[in-house]
């Protein structure tokens, strides 16, 4: 069994040094081949999956390797129920994100594509690392190939200057994540998962531990106020880089404020630091919906919109991890949250291809300058309007079922905050609805519309792919539910022995 995990570590990497050297123009129908292959592996272990054990016993796939004594680090990498989750959206999203590609005339292709892979490989060993130090490593490994593709690859001049604020905001917010994690090391004996876990840190060094980690995610996912780089970078990124942050990136930081913020530092989580994170949720909620209604850049609407969407999943964690630690077990927030951060992934790239082709057809950003294309392309209006219904979060689509939970669980811990949060739902109406009807109807430009086409078959692949998704879960989530099921009962029981 391990070896399957060591295949579906190294595949990326190894496949990412083949796209490198390769010698001719085809890297991106290699690149494509190895990420099939990786999901593909990854469906195959899914189909052999118990997801019952957790980090707390010894998992189905799992490789133990020390490394290093003197630091007491090991090579420790495990699935669980919540990491094959997020596997599932890593190598699912990578073959589409690559394929998205496929009518672009991109410079440098080898090296776009490798990285990619390279991207991959990162994520990959975020969401199968058990050990602190691993987890840093890998957790920076995905910052340089995702920086490089939105500062080689994006739009416009400005995008060196956005990325690199990207960049910096993400380094420094990892180094104090290290901070976090030598300081519980140092009263732990060593770097492994439940040795962190079992650290002996008093209410006020877990307070201070609890922000230093909490800062380097809340500025990955982001939550409000660390989002000021968010909306550019998502902007002047190329769609592939779009991809990439929104969809899988981000989640990055949903993993880690689940896997190891809550179990190391529940006492500042049960005071006052937990409701703290709450209200900035929540003012992330209505503050990027706000914003998302008056844009007309659309990128810029999406790129708020997954800010806002990001906020109610922080808040549902946090509320359900405030009401267990206050006495009454509740993982209601966190197996929404894992539900959404799925459903998000898949909507939020669907968006931003779709954003590709309006810009492709319409040769602006500004939905003001768009118009009347449904009836020339009634094939992509069809299925545009499937994503924009999933990240409403409309019945029966896979964005249905993880928001009412997370309401459902905000509402369980104050229903003010609820009634604040659950603003989401109609503002998001308001802001995709615009955007869709701006797009899609109206007169529209006769000049533009008269050259505009259908979607091409790489096109409709990648949105079809997508759309499958969205109805797909919609109708079936409770499989999702099941999946996590165990790791969030495993991590929340951390928080309260």
């Amino acid at each position: 069994m391990s070896g399957l995990l060591i295949t579906l570590l190294l595949l990326p990497l190894v496949g990412s040094g083949l796209v490198f050297a390769w010698k001719n123009n085809s890297s991106k129908y290699l690149a494509l081949g190895i990420a099939l292959v990786q999901m593909l592996l990854t469906f195959y272990i899914l189909s052999d999956f118990n997801f019952g054990p957790t980090v707390d016993s010894k998992l189905q796939y799992e490789i133990t390797y020390p490394w290093s004594q003197f630091i007491k680090s090991t090579l420790h990498f495990g699935i669980d129920g919540m990491s094959m989750l997020l596997l599932l959206l890593t190598n699912i999203l990578a073959p589409i994100i690559i394929l998205s590609s496929f009518n672009e005339n991109v410079s440098y292709r080898n090296t776009f594509y490798g990285l990619i892979l390279l991207m991959q490989f990162g994520l990959v060993g975020v969401f199968t690392s058990l050990d602190g130090l691993l987890f840093y490593i890998f957790w920076e490994v995905t910052l340089i190939p995702i920086w490089l593709i939105a500062g080689l690859w994006g739009q416009e001049n400005k995008r060196f200057e956005f990325t690199t604020k990207f960049f910096v905001y993400t380094f420094v917010g990892s180094l104090f994540m290290l901070a976090g994690l030598i300081y519980v090391y140092n009263h732990s004996a060593s770097f492994a998962l439940t040795d962190l876990y079992n650290a002996q840190l008093n209410e006020t060094q877990q307070t201070v531990v609890f922000w230093f980690i909490f800062f380097a995610f809340a500025v990955k996912l982001p939550v409000f106020p660390f989002h000021t780089w968010q909306p550019d970078t998502y902007t002047y990124s190329p769609t592939q880089g779009s991809m990439l942050l929104s969809g899988i990136m981000l989640k990055m930081a949903i993993y880690g404020v689940m896997r190891y913020l809550l179990p190391i530092t529940p006492i500042p989580i049960a005071g006052i630091s937990g409701q703290i994170v709450l209200i900035l949720a929540i003012i992330g909620i209505v503050h990027g919906a706000l914003i998302a209604i008056i844009q007309t850049d659309m990128k810029k609407i999406i790129a708020y919109s997954s800010f806002s969407h990001v906020g109610l999943m922080v808040a549902g964690i946090f509320a359900s991890a405030v009401i267990t630690l206050r006495g009454t077990f509740n993982i209601e927030g966190a197996e929404g949250a894992l539900v959404q951060t799925f459903a998000h992934g898949i909507n939020v790239a669907g968006l931003f291809y779709c954003c590709d082709i309006l810009y492709k057809r319409f040769k602006s950003r500004d939905i003001r300058q768009m118009g009347g294309l449904a009836k020339v392309a009634p094939k992509f209006a069809v299925l545009f309007l499937i994503i924009i219904l999933g990240s409403m979060g409309v019945p029966l689509t896979n964005g249905f079922v993880g928001e009412f939970i997370l309401l459902k669980s905000v509402y369980d811990f104050n229903g003010t905050a609820a009634v604040i949060a659950g603003l989401t739902i109609i503002l998001a109406a308001v802001y995709l609805l615009r955007f869709y009807g701006k797009a899609m109807f109206g007169q529209g430009d006769e000049a533009v519309l008269s050259t505009a086409r259908d979607l091409s078959a790489v096109e409709f692949s990648v949105l079809a792919s997508l759309a499958v998704f969205v109805i797909v879960l919609g109708i079936f989530p409770q499989p999702i539910i099941d999946m996590v099921g165990s790791s969030v009962r495993f991590i929340y029981g951390s928080m309260v022995n």
